[in-house]
Protein backbone atom coordinates (compact mmCIF):
# COMPACT_ATOMS: atom_id res chain seq x y z
CA UNK A 1 0.00 0.00 0.00
CA UNK A 2 1.36 3.42 -0.97
CA UNK A 3 2.24 5.90 1.78
CA UNK A 4 -0.11 8.47 0.23
CA UNK A 5 -3.00 6.00 0.31
CA UNK A 6 -2.24 5.09 3.93
CA UNK A 7 -2.24 8.80 4.82
CA UNK A 8 -5.64 9.22 3.14
CA UNK A 9 -6.97 6.28 5.17
CA UNK A 10 -5.66 7.73 8.46
CA UNK A 11 -7.09 11.22 7.82
CA UNK A 12 -10.50 9.98 6.72
CA UNK A 13 -10.64 7.45 9.57
CA UNK A 14 -10.11 10.17 12.17
CA UNK A 15 -12.64 12.48 10.51
CA UNK A 16 -15.26 9.73 10.19
CA UNK A 17 -14.63 8.66 13.80
CA UNK A 18 -15.33 12.18 15.04
CA UNK A 19 -18.42 12.59 12.85
CA UNK A 20 -21.05 11.36 15.33
CA UNK A 21 -19.53 13.44 18.12
CA UNK A 22 -19.60 16.65 16.08
CA UNK A 23 -23.16 15.94 14.89
CA UNK A 24 -24.28 15.11 18.44
CA UNK A 25 -22.95 18.48 19.63
CA UNK A 26 -24.50 20.35 16.69
CA UNK A 27 -27.79 18.47 17.03
CA UNK A 28 -28.74 20.51 20.07
CA UNK A 29 -28.82 23.70 18.00
CA UNK A 30 -30.20 22.55 14.64
CA UNK A 31 -33.09 20.57 13.23
CA UNK A 32 -31.61 17.14 12.30
CA UNK A 33 -32.90 17.26 8.69
CA UNK A 34 -31.71 20.86 8.32
CA UNK A 35 -28.25 19.84 9.52
CA UNK A 36 -28.25 16.97 7.05
CA UNK A 37 -29.16 19.38 4.22
CA UNK A 38 -26.50 21.95 5.12
CA UNK A 39 -23.65 19.47 5.54
CA UNK A 40 -24.19 17.73 2.20
CA UNK A 41 -24.86 20.93 0.28
CA UNK A 42 -21.68 22.57 1.59
CA UNK A 43 -19.69 19.32 1.37
CA UNK A 44 -20.74 18.84 -2.26
CA UNK A 45 -19.86 22.44 -3.14
CA UNK A 46 -16.45 21.98 -1.46
CA UNK A 47 -15.74 18.99 -3.72
CA UNK A 48 -17.12 20.70 -6.85
CA UNK A 49 -13.87 22.35 -8.11
CA UNK A 50 -12.05 19.00 -7.88
CA UNK A 51 -14.90 17.17 -9.62
CA UNK A 52 -15.05 19.76 -12.43
CA UNK A 53 -11.27 19.49 -12.84
CA UNK A 54 -11.55 15.71 -13.23
CA UNK A 55 -14.38 16.09 -15.76
CA UNK A 56 -12.37 18.60 -17.78
CA UNK A 57 -9.35 16.28 -17.83
CA UNK A 58 -11.50 13.53 -19.33
CA UNK A 59 -13.43 15.99 -21.54
CA UNK A 60 -16.60 14.53 -20.06
CA UNK A 61 -19.77 16.61 -20.36
CA UNK A 62 -22.62 15.61 -18.07
CA UNK A 63 -25.81 14.33 -19.68
CA UNK A 64 -29.24 13.24 -18.44
CA UNK A 65 -28.02 9.65 -17.76
CA UNK A 66 -25.31 11.04 -15.48
CA UNK A 67 -27.75 13.24 -13.58
CA UNK A 68 -30.19 10.34 -13.22
CA UNK A 69 -27.42 8.27 -11.63
CA UNK A 70 -26.49 11.16 -9.32
CA UNK A 71 -30.16 11.56 -8.35
CA UNK A 72 -30.45 7.87 -7.41
CA UNK A 73 -27.22 7.71 -5.39
CA UNK A 74 -27.90 11.11 -3.80
CA UNK A 75 -31.40 10.09 -2.77
CA UNK A 76 -30.13 6.82 -1.27
CA UNK A 77 -27.30 8.48 0.65
CA UNK A 78 -28.52 11.94 1.67
CA UNK A 79 -32.31 11.67 1.80
CA UNK A 80 -32.64 8.13 3.17
CA UNK A 81 -29.43 6.87 4.81
CA UNK A 82 -28.08 10.08 6.32
CA UNK A 83 -31.51 11.26 7.49
CA UNK A 84 -31.90 7.95 9.34
CA UNK A 85 -28.36 8.44 10.63
CA UNK A 86 -29.06 11.95 11.87
CA UNK A 87 -32.21 10.77 13.65
CA UNK A 88 -30.33 7.83 15.21
CA UNK A 89 -27.75 10.20 16.67
CA UNK A 90 -30.53 12.18 18.34
CA UNK A 91 -31.97 9.18 20.19
CA UNK A 92 -28.99 7.00 21.08
CA UNK A 93 -25.29 7.20 22.00
CA UNK A 94 -22.95 8.61 19.36
CA UNK A 95 -20.51 5.72 19.84
CA UNK A 96 -23.25 3.15 19.19
CA UNK A 97 -24.31 4.85 15.94
CA UNK A 98 -20.65 5.08 14.88
CA UNK A 99 -20.18 1.34 15.36
CA UNK A 100 -23.42 0.50 13.52
CA UNK A 101 -22.51 2.73 10.57
CA UNK A 102 -19.11 1.07 10.42
CA UNK A 103 -20.81 -2.17 9.38
CA UNK A 104 -21.87 -0.66 6.05
CA UNK A 105 -19.06 -2.36 4.04
CA UNK A 106 -20.30 -5.73 5.31
CA UNK A 107 -23.85 -4.91 4.24
CA UNK A 108 -22.49 -3.63 0.94
CA UNK A 109 -20.74 -6.97 0.37
CA UNK A 110 -23.98 -8.83 1.11
CA UNK A 111 -25.96 -6.59 -1.26
CA UNK A 112 -23.36 -7.11 -3.98
CA UNK A 113 -23.44 -10.87 -3.40
CA UNK A 114 -27.26 -11.13 -3.57
CA UNK A 115 -28.14 -8.63 -6.30
CA UNK A 116 -24.98 -8.39 -8.43
CA UNK A 117 -23.68 -11.97 -8.05
CA UNK A 118 -20.35 -10.59 -6.85
CA UNK A 119 -17.98 -13.20 -5.45
CA UNK A 120 -16.55 -12.96 -1.95
CA UNK A 121 -12.92 -13.94 -1.41
CA UNK A 122 -11.92 -15.86 1.72
CA UNK A 123 -10.57 -12.59 3.11
CA UNK A 124 -13.82 -10.69 2.57
CA UNK A 125 -15.93 -13.60 3.83
CA UNK A 126 -14.02 -13.86 7.11
CA UNK A 127 -13.98 -10.08 7.58
CA UNK A 128 -17.72 -9.97 6.90
CA UNK A 129 -18.50 -12.74 9.40
CA UNK A 130 -16.31 -11.21 12.10
CA UNK A 131 -17.89 -7.78 11.53
CA UNK A 132 -21.40 -9.18 11.92
CA UNK A 133 -20.38 -11.20 15.01
CA UNK A 134 -18.75 -8.12 16.52
CA UNK A 135 -21.87 -6.06 15.88
CA UNK A 136 -24.05 -8.71 17.50
CA UNK A 137 -21.83 -8.63 20.59
CA UNK A 138 -21.97 -4.82 20.76
CA UNK A 139 -25.73 -4.57 20.19
CA UNK A 140 -26.35 -7.45 22.63
CA UNK A 141 -29.84 -8.34 21.32
CA UNK A 142 -30.73 -10.12 24.57
CA UNK A 143 -30.45 -6.85 26.53
CA UNK A 144 -31.63 -4.15 24.13
CA UNK A 145 -32.51 -0.91 25.90
CA UNK A 146 -32.98 1.36 22.88
CA UNK A 147 -34.63 -0.70 20.14
CA UNK A 148 -35.72 2.37 18.16
CA UNK A 149 -32.23 3.91 18.11
CA UNK A 150 -30.56 0.60 17.20
CA UNK A 151 -33.11 0.02 14.42
CA UNK A 152 -32.48 3.49 12.96
CA UNK A 153 -28.72 2.89 13.13
CA UNK A 154 -28.96 -0.49 11.39
CA UNK A 155 -31.25 0.85 8.65
CA UNK A 156 -28.83 3.73 8.13
CA UNK A 157 -25.90 1.31 7.82
CA UNK A 158 -27.75 -1.00 5.40
CA UNK A 159 -28.87 1.85 3.14
CA UNK A 160 -25.38 3.39 3.24
CA UNK A 161 -24.02 0.02 2.13
CA UNK A 162 -26.55 0.15 -0.72
CA UNK A 163 -25.34 3.66 -1.57
CA UNK A 164 -21.77 2.36 -1.78
CA UNK A 165 -22.83 -0.40 -4.18
CA UNK A 166 -24.89 1.99 -6.36
CA UNK A 167 -22.05 4.50 -6.41
CA UNK A 168 -19.55 1.82 -7.45
CA UNK A 169 -21.81 0.41 -10.16
CA UNK A 170 -22.65 3.82 -11.62
CA UNK A 171 -19.01 4.95 -11.48
CA UNK A 172 -17.95 1.91 -13.50
CA UNK A 173 -20.85 2.18 -15.95
CA UNK A 174 -20.52 5.92 -16.57
CA UNK A 175 -16.71 6.09 -16.13
CA UNK A 176 -16.62 8.50 -13.19
CA UNK A 177 -13.96 8.57 -10.51
CA UNK A 178 -15.19 8.20 -6.93
CA UNK A 179 -14.68 11.85 -6.00
CA UNK A 180 -16.76 13.13 -8.94
CA UNK A 181 -19.52 10.62 -8.21
CA UNK A 182 -19.50 11.68 -4.55
CA UNK A 183 -19.61 15.40 -5.31
CA UNK A 184 -22.59 15.35 -7.65
CA UNK A 185 -24.42 12.72 -5.59
CA UNK A 186 -24.15 15.01 -2.54
CA UNK A 187 -25.38 18.05 -4.44
CA UNK A 188 -28.23 16.09 -6.04
CA UNK A 189 -29.20 14.59 -2.68
CA UNK A 190 -29.15 18.02 -1.02
CA UNK A 191 -31.46 19.40 -3.75
CA UNK A 192 -33.83 16.44 -3.31
CA UNK A 193 -33.82 16.94 0.45
CA UNK A 194 -34.50 20.66 -0.05
CA UNK A 195 -37.59 19.77 -2.11
CA UNK A 196 -38.81 17.46 0.66
CA UNK A 197 -38.19 20.22 3.22
CA UNK A 198 -40.27 22.63 1.11
CA UNK A 199 -43.24 20.23 1.25
CA UNK A 200 -43.08 20.21 5.06
CA UNK A 201 -44.08 23.90 4.95
CA UNK A 202 -47.36 23.11 3.19
CA UNK A 203 -49.97 23.46 6.01
CA UNK A 204 -51.74 20.12 5.40
CA UNK A 205 -48.46 18.19 5.12
CA UNK A 206 -46.94 20.01 8.10
CA UNK A 207 -49.95 19.03 10.18
CA UNK A 208 -49.70 15.35 9.16
CA UNK A 209 -45.98 15.31 10.03
CA UNK A 210 -46.35 17.17 13.33
CA UNK A 211 -46.28 13.90 15.26
CA UNK A 212 -42.71 13.21 14.09
CA UNK A 213 -40.32 15.49 15.93
CA UNK A 214 -38.37 17.77 13.60
CA UNK A 215 -40.27 16.87 10.42
CA UNK A 216 -42.78 19.73 10.35
CA UNK A 217 -41.84 23.14 8.88
CA UNK A 218 -38.18 22.13 8.55
CA UNK A 219 -35.98 25.26 8.35
CA UNK A 220 -33.15 25.62 5.84
CA UNK A 221 -30.57 27.81 7.59
CA UNK A 222 -32.03 28.52 11.04
CA UNK A 223 -29.68 28.81 13.99
CA UNK A 224 -26.55 29.57 11.95
CA UNK A 225 -24.60 32.07 14.01
CA UNK A 226 -20.97 33.16 13.93
CA UNK A 227 -20.23 30.94 16.91
CA UNK A 228 -21.79 27.93 15.14
CA UNK A 229 -19.89 28.37 11.86
CA UNK A 230 -16.63 26.63 12.96
CA UNK A 231 -18.52 23.48 13.99
CA UNK A 232 -20.65 23.55 10.82
CA UNK A 233 -17.51 24.04 8.72
CA UNK A 234 -15.85 21.05 10.39
CA UNK A 235 -18.93 18.87 9.79
CA UNK A 236 -19.61 20.06 6.23
CA UNK A 237 -16.17 20.65 4.73
CA UNK A 238 -13.89 18.26 6.61
CA UNK A 239 -16.13 15.39 7.79
CA UNK A 240 -18.55 15.38 4.85
CA UNK A 241 -16.55 16.82 1.93
CA UNK A 242 -12.95 15.82 2.61
CA UNK A 243 -13.54 12.51 4.43
CA UNK A 244 -16.00 11.14 1.88
CA UNK A 245 -13.83 12.38 -0.98
CA UNK A 246 -10.75 10.62 0.43
CA UNK A 247 -12.79 7.46 1.05
CA UNK A 248 -13.70 7.14 -2.61
CA UNK A 249 -10.20 8.16 -3.76
CA UNK A 250 -8.82 5.26 -1.69
CA UNK A 251 -11.46 2.99 -3.24
CA UNK A 252 -10.33 4.07 -6.72
CA UNK A 253 -6.60 3.74 -6.01
CA UNK A 254 -6.43 0.72 -3.70
CA UNK A 255 -9.76 -1.09 -4.03
CA UNK A 256 -12.78 -1.75 -1.82
CA UNK A 257 -10.97 -3.79 0.91
CA UNK A 258 -8.52 -0.94 1.57
CA UNK A 259 -11.31 1.66 1.62
CA UNK A 260 -13.34 -0.56 3.96
CA UNK A 261 -10.51 -0.33 6.50
CA UNK A 262 -11.71 3.19 7.26
CA UNK A 263 -14.98 1.82 8.58
CA UNK A 264 -13.36 -1.23 10.18
CA UNK A 265 -11.03 0.95 12.30
CA UNK A 266 -13.73 3.54 13.10
CA UNK A 267 -15.52 1.30 15.69
CA UNK A 268 -12.38 1.22 17.82
CA UNK A 269 -11.57 4.92 17.61
CA UNK A 270 -15.06 6.48 17.77
CA UNK A 271 -16.00 5.14 21.26
CA UNK A 272 -12.68 6.38 22.65
CA UNK A 273 -13.29 9.86 21.24
CA UNK A 274 -16.88 9.77 22.54
CA UNK A 275 -15.58 8.82 26.00
CA UNK A 276 -13.17 11.75 26.21
CA UNK A 277 -15.33 14.39 24.50
CA UNK A 278 -18.92 13.42 25.40
CA UNK A 279 -18.27 11.30 28.49
CA UNK A 280 -20.09 8.29 27.00
CA UNK A 281 -19.09 5.07 28.82
CA UNK A 282 -17.49 2.13 27.02
CA UNK A 283 -19.15 -1.13 28.06
CA UNK A 284 -17.41 -4.52 28.27
CA UNK A 285 -19.45 -6.02 25.41
CA UNK A 286 -18.52 -2.99 23.27
CA UNK A 287 -14.82 -3.62 23.88
CA UNK A 288 -15.17 -7.33 23.02
CA UNK A 289 -17.15 -6.50 19.87
CA UNK A 290 -14.60 -3.91 18.79
CA UNK A 291 -11.77 -6.44 19.19
CA UNK A 292 -13.64 -8.95 17.00
CA UNK A 293 -14.25 -6.29 14.32
CA UNK A 294 -10.58 -5.23 14.45
CA UNK A 295 -9.51 -8.84 13.89
CA UNK A 296 -11.59 -8.71 10.73
CA UNK A 297 -9.76 -5.51 9.76
CA UNK A 298 -6.38 -7.19 10.26
CA UNK A 299 -7.49 -10.05 8.02
CA UNK A 300 -8.59 -7.57 5.35
CA UNK A 301 -5.27 -5.73 5.58
CA UNK A 302 -3.04 -8.83 5.72
CA UNK A 303 -4.76 -10.43 2.77
CA UNK A 304 -5.67 -13.80 1.43
CA UNK A 305 -2.80 -15.73 3.03
CA UNK A 306 -4.07 -15.33 6.61
CA UNK A 307 -7.63 -16.04 5.51
CA UNK A 308 -6.51 -19.26 3.82
CA UNK A 309 -4.60 -20.40 6.92
CA UNK A 310 -7.60 -19.68 9.14
CA UNK A 311 -9.88 -21.60 6.80
CA UNK A 312 -7.55 -24.63 6.93
CA UNK A 313 -7.44 -24.39 10.72
CA UNK A 314 -11.25 -24.29 10.93
CA UNK A 315 -11.55 -27.26 8.58
CA UNK A 316 -9.12 -29.35 10.67
CA UNK A 317 -11.23 -28.64 13.73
Amino acid sequence: MKLKTLLYILISTFLFSSMEIALKIAGGSFNPVELNFVRFLVGGIFLLPFALHNLNKKNHKLNWRDWRAFAITGFTCVVISMTLYQLAIQVTEASTVAILLSANPAFGMLIGLVFLNERLTRTNTLALLLTLIGLAIIINPFKLTNVFGITLGLLCSITFGLYGVLSRVNSNKLHFDGLTMTCFSFISGAIELAIFMAFTHVPSIAKSLSGIKGFSNIPYFAGITWSAIPLLAYISILVTGLAFGLYFIVMDEAGIPAASLIFFIKPALAPVLALFILGEPIHVNTIVGIVVILIGSVITLAGERIALQMSKWVNRE
